[in-house]
């Protein structure tokens, strides 16, 4: 990978914060749109501003074919049986209330589904909600101490009413990554279906929804150097079919009357409304990048940035924490040094031009499992150099004298 041909790309990346160069850590959050991205964006506002799929008029049909040629991209990028297996959402999160909310009326009281200790507060209050509604019983994976999930406990939480199992391809907080493919052999074992939430696998790995054998999975562009405010939920046919529609309005109709309303084929079934066509258009540039440049290559140079980082923080920085040691990580660091607040170790990287996250990342029952509050967070992307964890690693020699 040519890294400085890469971050050309990304103007955001030679801005500076407090008159420091901008070291940019947060991409567990959000990672940075590269030109082409925005370029698409401002091209759909200037020259095809128009409803899709219902207009004969020209803007409206190069405004479709540009949220369809995103739709396609999206499904090659997971290797989606069928375009019209994948749904436009606004994110991971709509994406798993969908299938709570859609999927979960199919469920009676007393079904259970499975999730797991460090799931996203995003795959945990939609099942809870499902649970005030429908009655059904949530089960908790816990985890081992170096972070990955306990499957022999996974394996005994089944009996013969669980329904499904909801789980996050890569922990946000830890940067495991779960064993999709055997988890969803032993769900389907025993008759469940399986939803995934990738939203912090997709921008590190490639992924075939395929082979890793899932039911439903998710994730969100904005994390994968796309526009904010859209996402993807891939499902089975079969079961898409056989769900009730989330929402209702426009589009998603077959035919309608005062006293009964038909659905639409897939996807628009699931696609209520006036869609995010603009961002549709340019989640494609986000995948034509990171193809570009070679998911494996992403992955590798990553995997770099976290072994060297994580390497050099245990070695020099005193009382250093490191939170999640499984073998397989993604590019994602948590810790916090010696009892120093999250917050106090944020705001002072801040202010020496470094962005990372801080808090419990969305993630409290996984910090109670832990014991602490939360965490700082490290995330590294495509554009990350060794040269930034130097700086980083410099910041952290300067401030940890003041943490203690």
């Amino acid at each position: 990978m040519d890294i400085q041909e890469i971050r050309s790309q990304f103007p955001i990346l030679t801005s500076t914060v407090y008159g420091k160069p901008l070291i940019y850590l947060d991409n567990a959050a959000t990672s940075q749109a590269p030109e082409s991205v925005v370029e698409s964006i401002r091209e759909a506002y200037t020259t095809r501003r128009a409803n899709v799929h219902r207009g004969v008029h020209c803007l409206s049909q190069k405004a479709t074919d540009a949220m369809e040629a995103g739709r396609h991209a999206a499904a090659r990028f997971i290797n989606a049986p069928s375009d019209d297996e994948v749904i436009f959402t606004r994110g991971t999160t709509e994406s798993i209330n969908l299938v709570a909310a859609s999927y979960g009326q199919l469920l009676s009281e007393g079904d259970e589904v499975i999730l797991t200790v460090m799931e996203h507060h995003s795959n945990i209050v939609p099942w809870q909600l499902l649970r005030s509604r429908r009655g059904i019983v949530i089960k908790v994976v816990p985890m081992l101490p170096d972070g990955t999930l306990d499957l022999d406990a996974y394996r005994g939480l089944f009996t013969p009413r669980t329904r499904m199992v909801s789980v996050c391809h890569a922990s946000n907080v830890l940067g495991t990554v779960n064993p999709i493919r055997e988890m969803a052999d032993i769900a389907h074992s025993h008759g469940a279906v399986i939803c995934v939430d990738g939203a912090q696998g997709v921008p590190h790995t490639r992924v075939d929804v395929q082979q890793l054998g899932c039911d439903f999975y998710s994730f969100s562009a904005h994390k994968m150097y796309g526009p904010t405010g859209i996402g993807i939920l891939w499902g089975r046919r079969d079961l898409l079919e056989a769900m009730p529609p989330y929402q209702g309005g426009g589009e998603m109709i077959g035919h309608v009357t005062f006293e009964n309303t038909t659905w639409a084929e897939l996807p628009f079934k699931f696609e209520a409304g006036t869609p995010d066509y603009v961002g549709a258009a340019a989640f494609s540039q986000a995948v034509e990048f990171m193809e570009h440049t070679g998911i494996e290559a992403i992955a590798d140079h990553e995997h770099r940035l976290l072994e060297y980082a994580t390497g050099r923080m245990l070695d020099e920085i005193p009382d250093m924490r490191i939170f999640g040691t499984a073998p397989n990580k993604c590019a994602v660091i948590s810790f916090l040094i010696g009892n120093a607040h999250h917050y106090d170790t944020g705001m002072l990287l801040d202010k020496l031009g470094i962005a990372v996250r801080t808090g419990h990342h969305c993630a409290q029952p996984l910090m109670a499992a832990l014991g602490i509050e939360g965490t700082v967070r490290v995330s590294f992307a495509a554009y990350n150099t060794v040269e930034e964890v130097d700086a980083f690693m410099k910041a952290l020699h300067r401030i940890a004298p003041m943490l203690n």
